[in-house]
């Protein structure tokens, strides 16, 4: 299945954009790149440069990228995902229509996995609806709170839910603990299971999760870094199982 040109342009103005308006254009360059699966040396190869220069970027040791460099960086990066059948330019095509700074991370799994992988994969502990758990997720998406309340309207929060609403919505950055099962109220789609990281959910949210029937996790893992890091790493997990090798499940990672 193709992309359309549009959508490809449409997706190379939203990350250009985003890394020219961010204050950290460095840091904004990485997620991009990480979001891509791409390597610093893979991309320093189809830029035809040295990998510390990318690497420079990233880490604000040079200065903010001119124009024509971040056009540079973003084919590269579409280049790239396009030899590999363009999966992740689908896959970001779904939240063209709304900032994507709210999106810390979104995967789709090659094959479903149990919540129970979830719940051990982020340190987890279910704490609302747990007889539910026995759901299988078909992807996920990381999210952080607050960019989600000041970025999107009501009728873009849908845009969270990627390729697919059989997933997990994991929260970050979490101020109010009402607001994350306030957000799965008003979106039309529902997910599979809801975390909230670093913040425990107050009993408003339990009420709400038991209305809605979805089941709640509290992740106590140490960082945002750490918890995507873990994310992709059940991803992985996942794809080695469907290319047919035999691996056990994901152990519980310490905090």
């Amino acid at each position: 299945m193709s992309v359309s040109p549009s959508t490809r342009e449409i997706l190379a103005r939203r990350i250009a954009g985003e890394i020219i308006l961010s204050g950290k254009p460095g840091v904004t360059m990485r997620k991009w790149r990480e979001l891509f699966a791409v390597s610093q040396l893979g991309l320093s190869d189809v830029m035809s440069l040295s990998s510390s220069v990318i690497s420079d970027y990233e880490s604000g040791r040079r200065k903010s990228p001119g124009a024509k460099f971040i056009r540079r960086f973003v084919l590269a990066l579409l280049q790239i995902d396009e030899a590999k059948g363009s999966r992740f330019i689908r896959e970001f095509a779904k939240l063209t229509s709304s900032p994507s700074m709210a999106i810390i991370d979104l995967r789709e799994f090659p094959i479903p996995v149990r919540v129970e992988y979830l719940r051990r994969a982020i340190n987890g502990e279910i704490i609302a609806f747990e007889e539910e758990s026995v759901r299988e997720i078909s992807g996920y998406t990381v999210i952080d709170s607050k960019c989600a309340v000041e970025a999107l309207s009501g009728s873009e929060y849908a845009q969270l839910f990627g390729a697919s609403s059989m997933r997990a919505l994991i929260f970050t950055n979490v101020d109010s603990c009402t607001l994350p099962m306030m957000i799965v109220r008003v979106c039309g789609l529902k997910p599979c299971v809801v975390v909230f990281h670093k913040t425990f959910p107050n009993d408003e949210a339990l009420k709400l999760a038991e209305y809605e029937q979805i089941p709640i996790i509290y992740s106590s893992i140490s960082s945002v870094e750490q918890l995507v890091k873990s994310l992709r790493k059940l991803y992985r997990v996942a794809l080695r199982i469907k290319m047919g090798r035999r691996i056990r499940p994901p152990p519980k990672i310490s905090a």
